[in-house]
């Protein structure tokens, strides 16, 4: 179109100016608002984008009780939806794989594994029961007329429950976008309920896949929050995982080929991936010879699509302007909407039954007092309408409205075969139901906050059978991405020219790593430097240690000597590198011409040594040879000097043997929350001890199994199977109660456990199916507390024994002795005496966390249950 022709258009002369930034913003912003307020963005009146609501309207126009092809609902819906039928029928499936609103026959597809539905033409829909009792109301709706002007649609539907929240929405509008997650039909009533009730509540997301999540960012679904979601993985045994449950929105066929890419790129080892996905989610694992399975869960929640991050933005349509508000707001607006429609129903039928009560009334009257035959006589309708007029003046006083034209209109509508067969007592009666009806509908306005609660447990009683929660909430610890990336490359180097990487086969094999991990070299001149692991870097000729590096490592310490140049002394220095800058050279000695590194060791849990050093025969040293010790000095930084250890020339320094640790065990809590090793307290948290080299933890089972396991961070114990988990001492002597299936009685047995090796599950029990645990301690003094029954009467006695008079320590294997030979009744309980307990918990006692809630001033000491 020609500028003056588009001028002329819109109202000018022909000659002005077009500005196109002008006409760009205006079209801008109408196009904008039409996206946001028409087609992403829901209402928060009931939940629903405008396809949405179209097609359950159409739908209940069509709606006869029976099953509609979905490509004739479509049709329906193009009446009212000008933008064609491929978003309807997405939308359409889209509502019925949620499976609360429609009833639907045929393949709809399936949400876990993504495939799609059939064609429309195969497959059919109708309205829920729930979608009738909730959402539809003709009397109560607004209307409006359609995009061509043929039809009248509503602009919201009367939407009686938080639809919105149960459904969840995802929509992209221009310059904001809405994400709302599903939440559980069951907690939303529950949470109106309380709202209505004046209570606090909290609501979750909760996804029709299950799996894990976790909510301690999600903010009441406020914008900015997230929810991070997991599968559920089970590990079959030691050489097959098993994911049952995937995290809300990803496909098995998705999540498989996360897990491929994964093993690609080397950050997991797995043989191989089977998916046996058909009425329950199945994806079968098969790990490589050697891997830990604990390790791989974490490693696939660290790298695949088994865990990810989900953020949330509740945007709705408020007064047609785009709203950001919490879950819980959006709960409160949705119950208070409820009330006012609940409200509004109330009075049309309180209006509808004074209506039939006023009729019924005019009705009697006009029949039993024969009002009728005074009609015979007259002439003309007005005569008729003046005739019964006059004859209901002596009954006017008793009705609660006027009388109109319209009412003895109906009157004269009254067959004679009515009135021949009219009976007063059912008519008398029938007044009397409508007064009562009258009563309770005025009694449910007045107390409508009441009647409101009563619908929601009326649609909790109704549809709630089914619809438990399906997601399981739980906190996430995090993972360590470098303690679980698998060892999927070989580390070599070639220290005379001071090469290292991944591609250098023919030279010195160091370690397996991962591609993740850094390098920490150390060269004979006295350089340090760290680089990401690669196919060749060079770092320095003549290297004399290299190995994987962990940041903020405080533990390793190292252990050097050098010869300063200029100086011409020897030093002595002990440091950790807890951090630097990748791919700097950094100087351990003075930085003087002609130092070297005379002596150096890496020692990774900061262990002193004692040296020989060898002075060179020719100094002038009265003692030519000496001892050292590093024990003597502090481990400081790298870039300290270090202390003189001779000003003499060195020939030799040689180890004599190593020593103890200079910074102690590493402290290790046991977090139950999670059921893992820690190194530092947390929330829920309890201190099991310092290890050393060789300590190892003691897992012992509610099913009567104990097992030894090194103390890895990197250890899962799960929480559903332990009864509790210590540090091991050998020479301790534990005790236990247990039931004997094949006895039928209760066994004290005091024990050392003497298994050998490691991740070796073995009984303390005997081996029958009905054999149960009680009691395990290792107190020195265990006393528990039991009922028996007595006597002829059966009478109930409690009673308490101290575990070490009754039965000597012997053999892990041994039956042990009888508690009583009484029966005994109910559960058996550790008690600790107030006299037992020290100021300070004995080191790798017991505490039964659930009968006694004392622990030490450093923390618990050991179990829970």
């Amino acid at each position: 179109m020609k500028e003056q022709e588009y001028n002329e258009l819109n109202g000018g002369d022909g000659n002005e100016a077009l500005h196109v930034d002008g006409m760009f913003k205006n079209w801008f912003l109408e196009y904008a608002s039409y996206v946001i307020l028409e087609r992403a963005v829901p209402a928060i009146e009931d939940g629903l984008k405008p396809v949405q609501r179209r097609i359950l309207h159409a739908l209940n126009e069509m709606d006869d009780g029976r099953f509609n092809k979905v490509a004739n609902v479509i049709g329906q819906t193009m009446q009212y939806h000008p933008h064609g039928d491929a978003s309807i029928g997405d939308a359409l499936v889209n509502i019925g794989q949620k499976e609360l609103m429609f009833d639907i026959q045929g393949n709809w597809g399936d949400v876990r594994t993504g495939d799609s539905a059939a064609a429309p033409r195969y497959i059919e829909v109708r309205l829920s029961k729930f979608a009738k009792d909730i959402t539809f109301n003709a009397d109560i709706t607004e209307w409006q007329l359609s995009y061509d002007g043929r039809k009248k649609e509503p602009v919201t539907l009367p939407m009686k429950f938080p639809l919105l929240l149960s459904h969840g929405a995802d929509g992209i509008a221009v310059g904001l976008s809405t994400k709302l997650l599903p939440h559980n039909f069951i907690e939303l009533c529950e949470a109106s309920i309380k709202y209505l009730e004046g209570k606090n509540f909290r609501l979750m997301p909760d996804f029709p896949t299950g799996g894990f999540a976790d909510v301690s960012e999600y903010n009441k679904g406020e914008r900015g929050g997230k929810v991070k979601v997991r599968a559920k993985i089970e590990v079959v045994d030691k050489k097959t995982l098993a994911i049952r449950e995937i995290p809300f929105g990803t496909t098995t066929g998705g999540l498989i080929e996360s897990i491929l890419k994964a093993q690609d790129k080397g950050k997991i080892k797995i043989k191989k991936v089977t998916d046996n996905t058909a009425k329950n989610v199945e994806v079968l694992i098969e790990l490589v010879p050697g891997a830990d399975p604990d390790v791989t869960i974490d490693a696939l929640y660290a790298f695949t699509d088994c865990q990810y991050s989900i953020s949330v933005n509740a945007c709705v349509i408020v007064d047609e302007k785009p709203l950001f508000l919490t879950v819980n707001e959006i709960l409160e607006r949705s119950t208070e909407k409820t009330k006012e429609l609940l409200k509004r129903e109330l009075e049309i039928k309180q209006a509808d039954l004074n209506e039939a009560w006023h009729f019924s009334s005019l009705e009697k009257i006009f029949i039993e007092k024969r009002i009728y035959r005074n009609i015979e006589e007259a002439e003309t309708w007005e005569e008729v309408i003046s005739t019964i007029d006059k004859g209901l003046k002596p009954y006017k006083k008793m009705f609660r409205r006027e009388i109109t034209e319209e009412d003895i209109t109906k009157l004269t509508e009254i067959k004679i075969k009515r009135i021949s067969k009219y009976d007063s007592f059912k008519a008398d009666e029938q007044i009397k139901g409508i007064e009562a009806d009258l009563k309770q509908v005025a009694h449910d306005l007045e107390h409508i906050n009441n009647f409101t609660i009563a619908y929601f447990q009326m649609l909790l009683k109704k549809y709630g059978k089914g619809r438990e929660r399906k997601t399981e909430i739980k906190g996430f610890e995090e993972i360590e991405v470098k303690q679980v990336a698998a060892t999927n490359s070989k580390l070599y180097v070639n220290r005379e020219e001071g090469f290292f990487g991944t591609g250098l086969k023919k030279d010195e094999f160091v370690c397996e790593c991962s591609d993740l991990d850094d390098i920490i070299v150390f060269t004979r001149a006295g350089k340090l430097m760290i680089s990401r692991l690669g196919d060749k870097k060079f770092v320095g000729k003549d290297i004399i240690h290299i190995a994987v590096w962990k940041k903020n490592d405080e533990r390793t310490a190292y252990n050097m000597c050098y010869y300063d140049g200029a100086s011409k002394r020897a030093f002595v220095k002990r440091f950790n590198v807890t951090g630097i800058t990748r791919d700097k050279e950094y100087d351990l000695t003075q930085g003087t011409s002609g130092s070297k590194v005379l002596y150096f060791t890496a020692n990774p849990n900061a262990e002193s040594e004692i040296v020989r050093v060898q002075l060179h025969p020719n100094s002038t040293a009265r003692i030519k040879e000496f001892e050292f010790d590093f024990a003597t000095i502090d481990i400081k930084g790298r870039g300290s000097n270090g202390n003189i250890l001779t000003k003499f020339p060195v020939r030799k320094v040689d180890l004599i043997e190593k020593g103890k640790s200079s910074i102690g065990g590493m402290k290790i809590w046991f977090d139950q929350k999670f059921g893992r090793l820690v190194n530092e307290e947390k929330d829920k948290s309890y201190y099991l001890g310092e290890f050393n080299t060789g300590d190892q933890v003691l897992v012992v089972y509610k099913d009567g199994n104990v097992e030894l396991t090194n103390f890895e961070l990197t250890n899962k114990y799960d929480m559903d199977d332990i009864y509790t988990v210590e540090k091991f001492y050998p020479e301790k002597a534990y005790s236990a109660v247990y039931y004997d299936g094949d006895n039928k009685n209760y066994y004290v047995k005091r024990f050392r456990i003497e298994l050998k090796s490691e991740k070796f599950k073995s009984p303390i029990i005997t081996e029958h199916k009905d054999s149960k645990l009680s009691v395990f301690s290792s107190r020195k003094e265990v006393w528990v507390k039991y009922n028996v029954v007595k006597g002829k009467n059966k009478e109930k006695v409690e009673e308490e024994a101290n575990l070490s008079a009754l039965i000597d320590v012997k053999g892990w294997k041994a039956l042990g002795n009888r508690l009583t030979q009484n029966d005994v009744t109910g559960k058996i309980t550790e008690v600790i005496k107030a006299e037992e307990m020290p100021d300070e918990v004995e080191m790798g006692t017991t505490i039964e966390l659930s009968v006694s809630p004392s622990a030490s001033k450093k923390g618990n000491q050991g179990g829970l249950f």
